[in-house]
């Protein structure tokens, strides 16, 4: 039986720093047919969609337009990269809620649109985010998906790819638990070219305080986000690529192994909260969790992080 052919169409809800940079390498990696950039202010969004689109004799073939609430319709993925920012003197919580409300407006758009596009959140606290739209929406739990650690998880491989001396594409570790500062890097998980990192580091020869080293790069990894701010002002680069991967991966049905930020329901032991994890995607969003033995101390540590966020979670529903 012939099936109607669908338009790879992705909708990108703030048209800032990293909405844009996202447009802009979704655009370049052809993988999308139709990019819709929308943003409270109208006329900025226009204006980041010309100047995107005159770039058009350059890319993949690929439609890039101002977008349409109606758009949420037929789209097959919606990235959330809008949000406020934090106001001097501001409180997180306070930021949250107004973040929150941001969040839940949209997916209530989505709703009333009767979208059916995996839903994909950016706008921090991403963890929280993604748990209030996901109890918002009513939908299945991996169609909400936020950008969890993949970001961290990227950093942690260019640092170790740095300190190894090692392509960073031979380089696989992951980042888990909260985007932000409880993160917990997975050494258990870690491996150069499928050699542990245990076994690898004391026969390479470029590091003699190994542990020490371990120290130092997950601190790096931690506050890179700090020290980019305090460079320049705002991240976006770093972002906007982890952004265009997920979403290659859910328009290709790549089912990749990415930290995204998901519902747990008892697995690592954590239930009721959204977190990084190692998780399948792929068409549709999370198609499965991966599960495996953590060191003890990193199972802790994960749990610890769930228990952040939950404080969290608990703080913003106890307010509304």
């Amino acid at each position: 039986m012939d099936t109607l052919w669908k338009s790879r169409k992705v909708v990108i809800v703030g048209a800032g720093a990293v909405g844009s940079t996202f447009a802009y390498a979704l655009a370049q990696r052809g993988v999308a047919d139709e990019i819709c950039l929308t943003d409270i202010n109208r006329e900025f969004a226009a204006g980041q969609v010309l100047d995107l689109a005159h770039g058009l004799p350059f890319y993949p073939s690929v439609q890039i337009r101002l977008g349409e609430n109606s758009d949420y319709a037929d789209a097959q993925v919606v990235v959330v990269t809008a949000g406020a920012k934090q106001a001097p003197g501001e409180s997180r919580l306070n930021l949250l809620q107004k973040n929150a409300a941001i969040i839940e407006s949209i997916v209530d758009e989505m709703v009333s649109q009767k979208s059916q596009a995996v839903l994909v959140l950016a706008t921090n606290p991403v963890d929280v985010l993604t748990y209030v739209a996901l109890k918002r929406s009513g939908w299945p739990k991996g169609r909400v998906i936020g950008s969890g650690t993949v970001l961290d998880s990227a950093r942690f491989r260019y640092l170790l790819s740095q300190h190894c001396k090692v392509d960073v594409t031979n380089v696989h570790a992951y980042i888990l638990g909260e985007h932000g500062d409880s993160e917990v890097a997975a050494w258990s998980m870690t491996h150069v070219a499928g050699v542990p990192m245990d076994k690898y580091c004391p026969v390479c020869g470029n590091c003699r305080d190994w542990h020490g080293h371990r120290e130092r790069i997950v601190k790096e990894v931690r506050d890179s986000a700090y020290h980019i701010i305090n460079y320049k002002g705002a991240t976006y680069f770093g972002i906007g690529m982890s952004l265009t991967r997920i979403v290659a991966t859910i328009l290709q049905d790549q089912n990749s192994v990415l930290t995204v930020s998901t519902l747990l329901t008892g697995e690592y032991g954590i239930r009721d909260v959204c977190l990084g994890i190692p998780a399948i995607v792929g068409s549709g969003g999370v198609k499965r969790i991966v599960e495996t033995q953590l060191y003890p101390e990193e199972q802790a540590a994960l749990e610890a992080s769930a228990q952040t966020l939950k404080k969290s979670i608990a703080s913003l529903y106890r307010v509304a």
